[in-house]
């Protein structure tokens, strides 16, 4: 570049910051609008070309800007999108250090947890976060040691849009990655939201937990309470991705507490569960105040019989927790369709491998209710009277006696 040519860019670039300095609010939002226009996807080079090499210093100027309005809404996401023309610019890591040196990441984090923050904003907010953590494990370090987990995590479960919802998710998964220092801090924060209200949040945080615990080779003993809790949502798709981490869960030492409460399951305790009134309508009652007890009850029956089927050491460490005595309850249960199906297509599989499940299940019901229970075990309650039902509701099968029995004889 000549020196004349160099004469006039430093010159355009000093008018261009001359401007800024003295420019209110609508002088600056209109520079920004221009400036993401025509920067958007540049790299390092080429802005440093645009202004005369000396872009840090309009980056410095706007993440001051940033910094002292963004609690007001001050056309925030115009500022993180022009924040984010320099930290998404190839070769960037000259901004990228200017950035986090004047608080760029708990800048950042804070505008996560305004209030008043758009859905929108927060969103670009964690997008930009995305890119420090992109950038290496000091940089996710840096995310974690300045609360970050807490805040993104919280983010996740307050969001009211899908987007940063999904955002949210992928950071967190981002910081389980190449960051042995905090990766467990991670993985303690989305067990924590495995309580939170969003179906949805609910079912991104299944979904990374799964991926996360391969990451952690341990699983906490905290992760089977509400792991089991969410067993009760009406959302399927929080259903399906509950029983997946628990099907993943099989391998871990947390494997026996596990077991144990998803056979437990299968005996909701009622007590106490009806306590409002709805229309004055006892039946309507009853029915909304119990269905998440058996809506719990059917998932656990039928997360029962896929660990069954696909561990044969798995199943026969169930029989000793009266598993079979259980399901045989859960097929008795006349309110609920799904629980007494699923019951019952569990209860066949330890009918059809073990001959003395078989044996006590047959005595128990006797031989026409058994007999229709193995014709057909996925419709055999949809014939099943008030009297068969008791039979079941009321059944005493104890296999784990009968395998004391067999051990010390053996």
């Amino acid at each position: 570049m000549s020196t004349s040519k160099e004469q006039a860019a430093i010159s355009k670039v000093l008018s261009f910051l001359q401007e800024w300095d003295h420019g209110n609010k609508t002088v600056r939002i209109r520079m920004l609008t221009v400036f993401v226009t025509q920067n958007t996807g540049k790299t390092c080079p080429e802005l440093e070309l645009e202004f005369a090499q000396v872009a840090s210093l309009f980056l410095a100027r706007l993440t001051a800007w940033m910094r002292l309005t963004y609690m007001f809404g001050t056309c925030l996401g115009l500022q993180l999108k022009a924040v984010g023309v320099f930290l998404s610019a190839a070769s960037n890591h000259r901004y990228l250090i200017e950035f986090l040196e004047v608080g760029g990441v708990l800048t950042l984090l804070e505008i996560l947890g305004q209030k008043q923050t758009k859905e929108e904003d927060k969103a670009e907010a964690i997008r930009l976060l995305q890119i420090v953590s992109n950038a290496g494990r000091k940089y996710k370090e840096l995310i974690c040691e300045s609360y970050g987990v807490r805040a993104i995590a919280e983010c996740l479960a307050k969001s009211k849009t899908e987007g940063t919802q999904e955002t949210a998710r992928a950071l967190l998964e981002s910081l389980a990655h190449g960051n042995p220092k905090y990766q467990n801090q991670v993985y303690r924060g989305l067990i924590a939201l495995l309580t939170c209200i969003s179906p949805k949040a609910q079912q991104l945080v299944l979904q990374t937990l799964r991926i996360v615990q391969d990451i952690v080779k341990e699983a906490h003993p905290s992760i089977v309470g509400p792991l089991l809790n969410l067993l009760r949502s009406l959302h399927l798709e929080v259903q399906y991705e509950a029983i997946e981490l628990i099907t993943d869960l099989r391998q871990y030492e947390v494997r026996p507490m596990l077991l144990t409460g998803l056979v437990d399951l299968l005996k909701p305790a009622m007590e106490g569960v009806q306590t409002y009134k709805i229309l004055e309508d006892p039946e309507m009652t009853k029915m909304t105040e119990s269905l998440p007890v058996y809506v719990q009850q059917a998932a656990a029956a039928k997360a029962l019989r896929l660990l069954a089927q696909g561990s044969q050491e798995l199943s026969q460490q169930l029989l000793p927790l009266r598993v079979v005595h259980h399901l045989m309850y859960a097929m008795g249960n006349q309110e609920h369709a799904d629980a007494q199906r699923q019951a019952s297509l569990a209860l066949e599989h330890f009918v059809r491998t073990y001959p003395v499940v078989e044996e006590h299940v047959r005595r128990t019901m006797g031989i026409n209710l058994f007999a229709a229970f193995m014709h057909k075990p996925e419709t055999f309650y949809m014939t099943m009277d008030e009297i068969q039902a008791d039979i079941l509701l009321s059944n005493k099968v104890n296999i784990s006696e009968v395998l004391e029995h067999q051990s010390s004889e053996d």
